[in-house]
Parts: structure tokens; C-alpha cells; sequence
């Protein structure tokens, strides 16, 4: 099926945030706009001290790569010139006055519906999508994907310190973002029907209001030809959201070869995954996770060796395969943004200190 033509695209969303305080910054219209100038589409989020970015559709990741931190240094100085800074961080680090509701109509309907969720939201995830012939397929795709997501979450896991503490958990945007009645990881579906049928009767009773408020972690996207994947927190440097998309392209290479020999995937049970997804949130890759495949306890890190064991032929054939191992290795050796922030506060006590590491981190490379 030729993976090396697998197309891959990548959404970050980040914080903006005051250059003295860290508190979040109601100003995406400002940022925006001048992004606009600048030739960069930013989207607005739910909150108005939130903005996302979207990279153009990609076969080779050090394209990808570049692309992505190109894109964080130009809306960082969008930012600045605003008078705010640009956060990768998945939930402020610091106290905020409060989330401000982006001023469309479709924002304040959903926070007119769904309240105090909404109001304190400031939450920023990273969504990947990578190109699926129909929606069909990607929702089969989404089967096979159930089981690695709690992996990729721990990969990820970058929002350890909220309001000025440690939570205790290394994704404490994960744990907040499921309050949403559509969040966190999908059903197993048998079909696109199957899919389809759930989706409408979510919207009839009011627990979504469109489409778009599908949350579910995998979804065939509502605006392009792919599988999105969306259970990521906002990674702390653009490497590692390079590699991010390099797993979740593998997985789906991997699905894709599946399906084509009839196989719709492993019915892995939501309970099981929603332990699995608890214990990445909460400890990250310095833990223990859930082997969903035969139910052992066994070290996050050996998880991820066997996922890139899992999908090693596609990583070689799009490339990726060293990118992946060595990226790996300086994230374990340096570790993810839960990690940095812990140890930045753990240094001084000082919140301020999280806010500069995030800073740094933020434009690395």
C-alpha cells in the first residue's frame, strides 16, 4: 500500500500568558491577527487566551519537523509583539483570574450549554492526522489505534503543575479534559454506521452540539480526509511533537495493512483502557502502565519499546526509524514536559521558574 506516501499533518495548541505573572492571556484576536500579517492561519480556541497552529500536509517528517518550529518561533514573536508569551504547556502553571470564552457565536453557545466546563477550559492538546482513503477506513483505523493511546499520552504528558502546585499527575490536562461527556478514548465501532448512529444520538440528547464536539481521541475528521488523533497534551518542544507524529503515522501504516486483510481491530474493553488512560495520566513514562494486550503491569517505558517494535517495518519504510529511535532516547534521558516542570519547581519553589523552562522548552531547536 505504500506507507512512504502516508501524509501526515499536526494542530498544537498553545497558551498565551502574561511575560511577568504567567497568569493565561485573553489575547488570541490580537495574536491572530497579527499572525495573519505574518502569513501564519491561526485558529481561535474555546478560551481567548488560547490559539492553535496547523501545519501543511507532509510525507517526509524533517520537513514536518522544520515546519513546526518555524511555526512556534514566528507566533512566539506574534506574541511578543502583544505583549504576551507563547506556551507549549497542556494547563496553565500558574493561578489564572479566569477563562475568558472566545467571542464567536459557537463558543458562547457552548458555554451557555455546557458551563462551568467551559469556563474552565484552558486546556491545549495536540491533534495528528494522517491521510485515510474514507471515512470507513477511519473508523476501523481507530480500533487498532484504542490500544496505544494511553502510550501516547504518557509520551506527552506535559501539564504536572496547575495553579501554582504539583498535581500528582504528570497530565492533569487528561484528567480535566474528560469532564467533557464526549471525551477521552472511543467505543469500539464495527462500522462507520455503527459510528454514525452513536454520533446522532449524542447530538439528539444535547451532549454534543455539532460534530466538531466529537472529543473522542480518534475520529475521522469532519474536515479532511483522515483519521485524527487527538489524546496528545500539547507536547513541550516541537521534537517531540515531530514524534508524536511519527508513532501515530506508524500505528496507522501498521491499521491500515490490517484492515486490508479484514482485520477491524483489537475489542479491547473501555474499562481497561480507562485504567490504562489513568495510569498515564498519572504517572507519565516515570511509571507503571497497563499491557492491554494481556493484562500485565509492566513498566510505561517498556510500553512504548513495544509499540515502536509494533510498527518498526512502517517506521522503516517511511523513514522515520531513526528519527524515532533517537528521539526517544533524549526524551527518556531528559524527559517530558511533566518532568521538566516538576524538577523546575522542585529546584526554587518557584512557579516562575515552570514558566521559564516552558518558555525555553517551548522554541528548542
Amino acid at each position: 500500500m505504500g506507507e512512504h506516501a502516508l501524509t501526515v499533518g499536526v494542530e498544537e495548541e498553545f497558551l498565551l500568558t502574561d511575560p511577568v505573572t504567567g497568569a493565561p492571556a485573553p489575547k488570541n484576536t490580537e495574536v491572530a491577527a497579527a499572525a495573519r500579517e505574518a502569513g501564519i492561519d491561526l485558529q481561535l480556541e474555546l478560551t481567548s487566551c488560547q490559539v492553535e497552529t496547523s501545519s501543511d500536509v507532509h510525507s517526509d517528517l524533517g520537513e514536518l519537523l522544520a515546519q513546526l518550529r518555524l511555526s512556534r518561533r514566528r507566533v512566539a514573536q506574534c506574541a511578543i509583539d502583544h505583549g504576551v508569551h507563547l506556551l507549549a504547556v497542556a494547563v496553565p502553571p500558574t493561578v489564572p483570574e479566569g477563562y475568558p470564552v472566545t467571542d464567536t457565536d459557537r463558543y458562547q453557545r457552548i458555554a451557555h450549554t455546557f458551563g462551568m466546563i467551559a469556563h474552565e477550559q484552558g486546556l491545549c492538546g495536540c491533534h495528528v492526522h494522517v491521510g485515510v482513503p474514507d471515512r470507513e477506513t477511519a473508523v476501523l483505523v481507530g480500533n487498532h489505534v484504542r490500544p496505544w493511546l494511553p502510550v501516547l499520552l504518557a509520551v506527552t504528558a506535559n501539564s504536572a503543575i496547575y495553579r501554582g502546585s504539583e498535581t500528582g499527575y504528570a497530565s492533569w490536562r487528561s484528567i480535566l479534559w474528560r469532564r467533557w461527556p464526549s471525551a477521552g478514548p472511543p467505543p469500539y465501532f464495527a462500522s462507520l454506521a455503527d459510528y454514525e448512529s452513536i454520533v446522532a444520538m449524542m447530538r439528539a440528547g444535547g451532549s454534543i452540539l455539532d460534530n466538531k464536539m466529537v472529543y473522542w481521541d480518534v475520529r475521522p475528521s469532519e474536515s479532511f480526509p483522515t483519521v485524527e488523533i487527538r489524546v496528545s497534551d500539547v507536547p513541550a518542544t516541537a521534537a517531540e511533537s515531530a514524534l508524536l507524529a511519527a508513532l501515530i503515522r506508524g500505528i496507522v501504516g501498521v491499521a491500515l495493512r490490517a484492515i486490508e486483510r479484514g482485520d477491524t481491530g483489537p475489542a479491547v474493553s473501555g474499562e481497561l483502557l480507562r485504567a490504562a488512560y489513568w495510569n498515564a495520566a498519572r504517572f507519565g513514562l516515570d511509571g507503571n502502565g497497563l499491557d492491554l494486550a494481556d493484562g500485565r503491569v509492566v513498566p510505561q517505558e517498556n510500553l512504548l519499546a513495544q509499540l515502536v517494535a509494533h510498527i518498526e517495518p512502517v517506521l522503516r519504510e517511511c523513514g522515520d526509524h531513526t528519527f524515532v529511535t533517537e528521539a526517544i532516547a533524549a526524551l527518556l534521558a531528559r524527559g517530558n514536559g511533566a518532568r521538566r516542570q516538576v524538577r523546575a519547581l522542585r529546584e526554587r519553589d518557584e512557579v516562575a521558574d515552570v514558566v521559564a523552562e516552558l518558555a525555553r522548552a517551548t522554541l528548542e531547536g
